[in-house]
């Protein structure tokens, strides 16, 4: 009995939303049972288990001194988990009308022993030895509204406890110190929560004493984006939240980030509960009827030929040592992944830079045939608009070519493997990419003024003036005459001539130079964001068959034991065996496509 038992809560879940799922899943232990398949008997009770509580389970979980219990007491309102740094246990708090603490111990002979505690200070009773966990019981008003919270501790003592946990949960929130950026193996887990959990938040904790917190968001929202983890990132502050409620200081308590953290588990979990909860019980169900149905035609395989059964052995000893090579780094999948991840990131470098030379040839045509110095701002912008659509054309390209690498991969293994959570290689909006491009340089050699063409056009006729004025002076005529004056308004006008043309292709020079600078700056940025989605993209996809490989592994073993056992199990009873596997593979496939309809 959980701590909070015969205490009334909000339903969440609803039971008639649920029924038809949970039906599907104790027809489907009943198979997994009869074929000994305890571990798939585990992983639906887990299912079940949180099908049938009504409530929305949220788990906490995070490194060591990265502020989950302080988070967790600020959610609940009451100190229920040890922090400062002293050792815990996994904590469970529900809804209750009085609060209500109760150790959960071990005992001699394997047994549990329940223990109740004082509520207003359990924290030392936490600390003794012997304690699995720890039940609270709290008039919460979040708790009241349906949810109930569990404190992972991130000691490595309790890790089973804690993926037990995340496994049981509807939603996981990881907490994270605001003081530093998520490292690659915390990227890693996040991952494999992912795996068991869809639902994760990624709580950025201790803002208060952090103040640049917010270019530690940003940087984590990349990170995440480019592993291919679409999660929020929520900065709080446990302490703020506090003091904020003790002193009813309702900025300040908006200030903490927590009453934003719970409206968003009010407005996406548990408004979705329903859906959320029939979605990820219809994935197990498909994973496990898979799994079930490759054991249960093994088995049929040798009973219906008993003289084919040391080549059915044979055929499901190479299956698993196929699958001890997928696990290796030097198999097929991998050597495809590889291949073909090189080959992308490559040809999507080409793309970019084929396509930004053919845009500065363009530029460098349309500036050659005009004076850049007329338009260079609606230059400019036109030129800015023409890059931003190549960028994102190119990501069009990286993402749809990355659809194909999976395939590759996936058609080295089984079919009907689930699909990985690729990360969304295109662009929705391509001038976040190309924020830190500095923009087109402005034109130096500008176009003179009225002043300086008029001094340009004086120094020409004056060489004019004087040579002509000096000959004619031979004829006795003055130095300034109607002839030099001729000659010098001729010889001024073509210096203004000249004058402009050279200025002219300077100012061609300088925009093409400017056109060329800026190409290789929007290369250099957008060819560091499209290498940084390419290694997500590749490590999703390592991760993702890596564990279908250990799946397939699993799976292989277990169907090479049924099948080396089933001779000597059933001897002279092998049609009525059969007949029972034949049953229990419709019975799987009809369970499979009835849990599919429910997701339509």
């Amino acid at each position: 009995m959980s701590a909070a038992a015969g205490l009334q809560t909000a339903t969440v879940k609803h039971p008639d939303v649920m029924a038809p799922v949970v039906a599907l899943v104790d027809e489907l232990r009943e198979l997994v049972r009869s074929g000994g398949r305890n571990d798939l008997d585990a992983c639906l009770g887990m299912v079940r288990a949180r099908l049938s509580d009504p409530r929305v389970r949220i788990v906490v979980v995070g490194e060591p001194q990265a502020g989950m219990s302080t988070l967790v007491n600020s959610m609940v309102g009451s100190p229920v988990s040890a922090t400062e740094g002293k050792p815990s246990v996994p904590v469970i708090v529900e809804y209750g009308q009085a609060p209500k603490a109760t150790l959960v111990k071990s005992a001699p002979g394997g047994q549990v022993e329940r223990v109740p505690v004082d509520p207003l200070n359990p924290l030392p009773a936490l600390t003794a030895l012997g304690v699995l966990r720890a039940e609270f019981a709290e008039p919460s008003a979040l708790l009241a509204d349906g949810l109930v919270v569990m404190d992972a501790p991130g000691s490595t003592a309790h890790e089973a406890a804690a993926w037990s946990m995340i496994a049981a949960a509807d939603v996981v929130l990881y907490a994270t110190d605001s003081a530093a950026e998520l490292t690659e193996a915390q990227l890693d887990y996040l991952r494999r929560v992912e795996q068991v959990c869809p639902s994760v938040v990624c709580v950025l904790t201790k803002i208060d004493r952090n103040p640049h917190w917010s270019l530690t968001q940003r940087r984590n929202r990349t990170l995440l984006d480019g592993a291919g983890l679409n999660f929020a990132v929520a900065p709080v502050s446990g302490l703020l939240h506090r003091e904020a409620t003790e002193r009813g200081d309702q900025q300040r308590d908006a200030e903490s980030g927590v009453p934003q953290l719970i409206d968003h588990l009010h407005e996406y979990v548990v408004a979705q509960a329903d859906s959320v909860a029939v979605a990820a019980a219809v994935r197990d169900i498909a994973l496990i009827t898979d799994q079930l149905t490759v054991t249960l035609r093994a088995e049929s395989d040798t009973l219906r030929d008993p003289r084919r059964r040391a080549e059915i052995t044979q055929r499901l000893a190479a299956a698993r040592t196929t699958a001890d090579q997928l696990r290796q780094r030097t198999a097929t999948w991998q050597v495809t992944l590889v291949d073909g991840s090189s080959e992308l990131s490559a040809d999507i470098e080409h793309d970019l830079r084929h396509r930004l030379r053919s845009l500065v040839r363009e530029a460098e045509a349309e500036i050659t045939r005009t004076d850049p110095a007329r338009k260079w701002a609606d230059f400019a912008s036109e030129l800015d608009a023409r890059i931003c659509e190549a960028v994102e054309e190119n990501f069009v390209m990286a993402h749809y070519r990355a659809v194909e690498l999976t395939e590759q991969v996936a058609s080295k293994f089984p079919p009907d493997n689930r699909t990985p959570p690729l990360p969304e290689l295109r662009l929705t909006n391509p001038g976040e990419v190309l924020e830190p491009v500095q923009p087109l340089e402005p034109l130096e050699s500008a176009k003179a003024g009225v002043g300086q063409q008029l001094l340009t056009a004086l120094r020409g006729s004056y060489g004019g003036i004087l040579m002509v004025g000096l000959a004619t002076s031979l004829l006795g005529m003055s130095l300034v005459n109607w002839y030099s004056a001729g000659a010098g308004v001729l010889l001024g006008v073509n210096a203004l001539w000249d004058d402009r043309k050279n200025r002219k292709q300077r100012r061609q020079a300088e925009a093409k130079v400017a056109v060329a600078r800026l190409a290789d700056d929007v290369i250099f940025q957008v060819g560091k964001e499209s290498r940084n989605r390419l290694r997500a993209l590749q490590r999703v996809l390592r991760d993702h068959y890596t564990e279908i490989a250990a799946e397939v592994g699993r799976t292989a073993d277990e169907a090479l034991r049924a099948a080396e056992e089933t001779g000597l199990r059933y001897g002279d009873h092998r049609e009525l065996r059969i007949t029972e596997i034949d049953a229990g593979l419709r019975t799987v496939a009809g369970l499979r496509a009835r849990a599919e309809r429910l997701t339509y």
